[in-house]
């Protein structure tokens, strides 16, 4: 049977090209996964694979999730656009700026691939009512995507993400939106002078001037090779090493294992480049360019630093610094996620500040710094997610893989200089405030309705009949926050478990992928090798005695 959406592609207005590949996949059997429904346009804009039909990126279901935008911008104002390195990214920026100019919105649009962060700054910059960046993150590259943000440069929170989705859902047409000559008046063509803009307000953020250190860097074929090596010379940082065979902006990532610098397989040709160097410092970007990873040498050996310990060493730098300068506001507050590590608050707490937690999603932070901005309430200065993404300062409103580059050199640079690494620094934290550990657990389920309700039934159980103790330590408090009882944070399907020790467990399900995402953290007063055995008890524990369900399996 040919799916009904599949139907009206197969007739004009849809390009002959198009056309044709619905025929394809009609013959083949393929038109029933990429016509079964609408590619969903969720709070953060959309996320797919990219090719012909309903529930796939494409030149028409970019420009239809266009006109929605512009009819909730009611077609006025401008919006500033950006893309990455992936396939047809240029090009779906182009039907973006098209489609906005043909509804009477001025599109400003880089010449050159552009990072995600500077995306944000730039819709600031220029003063525009929205943002669009076409990228898919360090999703591997048959994927593209299209992420939206408004005016104060934060991805889009409520009201606004309603309302927008509210728009694109009103799009019955794919092929009828209308679209602009590229030459349009509406549409302008920005270039390196928003590098200078950024890199200025960059430069304020140096805390120290350069001292000696060795960095190799790698951008994982991405769009960091444009700035970062750039960035880290305007703070001084000058010994910089790229991973060569990984420089090239490419998308189908042919050197890289993995685009996605939270995986150890993506930091493999950047570490044997660090050890036969004898650097100091492998730093790596995933495509876009918003999350880093860091590799440290450390008594002749490689080592990999998590999300939360990057971020944990980067704060304690910035606090330690701006408290001894009395730069430290008062009213200081600094935000993570609710799934990044505890070591954070007890750091921002030490130097009297305050600790605000969000929901997943560096949305939630920019948020929170807008909000600030307004109100007075806090002074933000530092906001971090466990899942690789920093931000120091405000003058962007998503995680910065740029700034944050140059920020680990100089906390490297100073540990240096006192003969020290960043592990040293790491292990001072947990000599002071404990041994903090982390893990990420998945449970992953067909890609399929069936699967979709498995994971909602388990997250039910777990609601209905939450556990009393988890691997014999007794379970203290359980916060749930899709009931929202005494939790200030908007509504999520998210539980977090309290354990007698201090140690959590978070469990929720992935917004892009069919799967339950375990984060599991660990408090001990032993050493590292420890904690480490004691965290992987816990989650097998968390596993066996909770999560006991045929419907999943061990990714």
């Amino acid at each position: 049977m040919i799916p009904k959406r599949a139907v009206a592609w197969l007739h004009e207005p849809f390009d002959e090209e198009t056309r044709r590949e619905v025929k394809r996949l009609l013959q083949t059997g393929g038109a029933d996964d990429a016509f079964f429904k609408d590619l969903s346009f969720g709070t953060g804009g959309m996320r797919g694979i990219m090719g012909v039909g309903t529930n796939r990126i494409n030149r028409y279901t970019i420009a239809a999730a266009t006109q929605g935008l512009a009819n909730y911008l009611k077609k006025q104002g401008s919006v500033f656009i950006g893309y990455d390195v992936r396939h047809n990214s240029r090009l779906f920026a182009e039907i973006t700026a098209r489609v906005l100019a043909a509804n009477g919105i001025r599109a400003l649009i880089t010449k050159d691939i552009c990072q995600t962060p500077l995306v944000s700054y730039g819709c600031r910059h220029y003063g525009c009512n929205a943002a669009v960046m076409i990228t898919a993150s360090h999703n591997p590259p048959q994927y593209n995507g299209y992420k939206v943000y408004w005016a104060d440069g934060g991805q889009i929170v409520p009201p606004h993400d309603e309302g927008i989705i509210a728009e694109v859902k009103r799009q019955t047409s794919y092929a009828d939106v209308p679209l602009a000559p590229l030459d349009s008046k509406l549409i302008s063509w920005v270039g390196n002078e928003l590098d200078s803009a950024y890199l200025h307000e960059l430069k304020k953020l140096q805390l120290y001037p350069a001292k000696p250190l060795h960095v190799v860097y790698t951008p994982l074929h991405g769009t960091g090779i444009r700035i970062i090596p750039q960035a880290l010379k305007s703070w001084g940082y000058e010994n910089v090493h790229l991973v060569e065979k990984q420089q090239t902006p490419d998308a189908n990532f042919s050197h890289a294992q993995s685009p996605n610098p939270e995986e150890e397989k993506a930091l493999v040709l950047g570490t044997e480049q660090l050890v036969k160097e004898h650097g100091d410092l492998l730093i790596a970007t995933d495509p876009d360019a918003d999350r880093m990873g860091v590799v440290v040498m450390h008594q002749g050996k490689p080592v990999r630093l998590t999300g939360n310990q990057i971020a944990c060493v980067c704060l304690q730098h910035i606090a330690e610094t701006l408290s001894e300068r009395k730069q430290w506001p008062k009213n200081t507050a600094c935000i993570k996620t609710i799934v990044t590590t505890e070591l954070f608050r007890k750091i921002v707490e030490r130097f009297g500040g305050t600790c605000v937690d969000v929901l997943t999603g560096f949305k939630y932070i920019g948020e929170q710094m807008t909000k600030w901005e307004k109100t007075k309430e806090h002074t933000y200065v530092f906001g971090a997610e466990e899942s690789y993404g920093y931000l120091f300062g405000t003058m962007v409103r998503d995680k910065d893989a740029v700034s944050s580059a140059c920020l680990v050199a100089e906390v490297a640079a100073q540990a240096k200089s006192e003969n020290l690494t960043l592990v040293d620094k790491l292990h001072a934290l947990y000599r002071e405030y404990g041994v903090h550990r982390e893990m990420l657990s998945q449970i992953a389920f067909s890609d399929s309705a069936a699967g979709m309700k498995e994971m909602q039934e388990l997250m039910q159980k777990l609601r209905n009949s939450p556990p009393k103790t988890i691997g014999g330590k007794k379970v203290s408090a359980v916060e749930d926050y899709l009931a929202g009882t005494k939790l200030k944070l908007p509504k999520s399907d998210v539980l977090r478990f309290w354990l007698s020790d201090q140690s959590k467990l978070v469990i929720r399900p992935s917004g892009t992928e069919p799967k339950i995402k375990i984060y599991a953290e660990i408090v001990a007063q032993s050493d590292v090798v420890t904690a480490d055995k004691q965290l992987g008890q816990l989650v097998e524990a968390f596993r066996a005695e909770v999560i006991s369900t045929k419907s999943c399996e061990r990714p």
